[in-house]
């Protein structure tokens, strides 16, 4: 009679529970509540781990400790499941750990699945950058000392930058260059935040910021968050134009528009304001080329030309020449 040999033993299931930490604790999903229930031994070795409040009023016993990996191997015989909550650092020794006993053949391995708990939302990062601007603000001798007035130079710094990368068509420059001028905003926020002598009662944050700016979004967007109807660019358009001259109560049609942007792209907007609003208001008449650049930035606006980027595209071009003449390449 051939005897059988006994079926081998479970050999369980480490579970690597990770949560992040841009999400409020005790969100977790219900694949992570399910493991953290269910688990023969849940472990973490941080006694002050965020999560650990709300495991305990779940329900879940929390191990503070971590044995090395060979422990944790043993502690999964018989098909028990242990429940690892990641605390940082020690982390790593742990992985490597199991990664060589892995390796070596010597141990039948349990299973080893990572769980992530929590995920990160479109936009966690921001969360990121706030905390950062915080701290530097704080800390940074140059950052601590800087005024709105003092940074103006740097927006516009920024602002020329990206348009410069979107031009050259550059997507790692244009990537670096949407920081930095995010960083422009956050900034400005954050000493917002402090108030000051000449706005002590009318402090805001980032939240504000960004609070006012999706409130606007969805109001001049009737046709995506209400019952309006858009078909065309043109329509999107008119409803911005309508919407903005309820909120801003304009008397004329060229309020609103800054006087010190570049000379094109203002006679272009004045022309397009006019264009689109005022009474029948031709052109000024006089000598010079500046007469003559503004009847020209008109007819680009009435013919869908940005005046401001196609002077631009001529003169790269320009300066293309230039350098070619000189035996230079870009």
């Amino acid at each position: 009679m051939t005897e059988h040999a006994p079926p081998p033993e479970p050999t369980g299931r480490i579970v690597l529970l990770t949560t992040s930490h841009r999400v409020a604790p005790g969100l977790l999903s219900w694949s992570a509540w399910q493991a953290l229930r269910t688990a023969d031994r849940v472990l973490c070795a941080d006694a002050g781990h965020p999560q650990l409040p709300y495991l305990r009023e779940a329900g879940v016993d929390v191990e503070h400790e971590i044995p090395d990996a060979h422990a944790l191997v043993e502690a999964c015989a018989g098909g028990r499941t242990v429940v690892v909550l990641p605390t940082g650092e020690g982390d790593q020794r742990l992985t490597d750990g199991l990664a060589r006993l892995a390796g070596s053949g010597r141990l039948a391995m349990p299973d080893l699945e990572l769980l992530p708990g929590s995920y990160d939302l479109p936009g966690a990062r921001l969360l990121d950058l706030v905390q950062v601007m915080d701290r530097v603000r704080r800390e940074c001798p140059w950052t601590s000392r800087q005024t709105h007035e003092g940074l103006v130079k740097y927006a516009l710094e920024e602002a020329y930058e990206l348009v410069e990368a979107i031009e050259a068509g550059d997507r790692e420059e244009l990537r670096e260059e949407l920081g930095d001028v995010l960083l422009q905003v956050v900034f400005h926020a954050r000493i917002a935040q402090e108030g000051g002598p000449e706005d002590e009662d009318e402090p805001f944050s980032i939240d504000d910021v960004a609070g006012d700016l999706v409130e606007k979004l969805i109001r001049r967007h009737p046709h995506v968050f209400g019952d309006e109807a858009a078909e065309t660019p043109e329509d999107v358009s008119a409803h911005w134009q309508r919407t903005k001259a309820v909120e801003k109560q304009r008397q004329s049609v060229t309020d609103g528009i800054p006087l010190g942007q570049p000379a094109l792209a203002l006679a272009a907007k004045l022309a397009g304001r006019a264009r689109a609003g005022a009474p029948d208001v031709g052109l000024p008449r006089g000598e010079g080329v500046g007469y003559e650049l503004l009847e020209l930035a008109a007819r680009a606006e009435a013919e869908g030309v940005d005046p401001e980027t196609a002077l631009r595209a001529a003169a790269r071009a320009y300066r293309a020449a230039i350098r070619a003449a000189e035996g230079l390449t870009e």
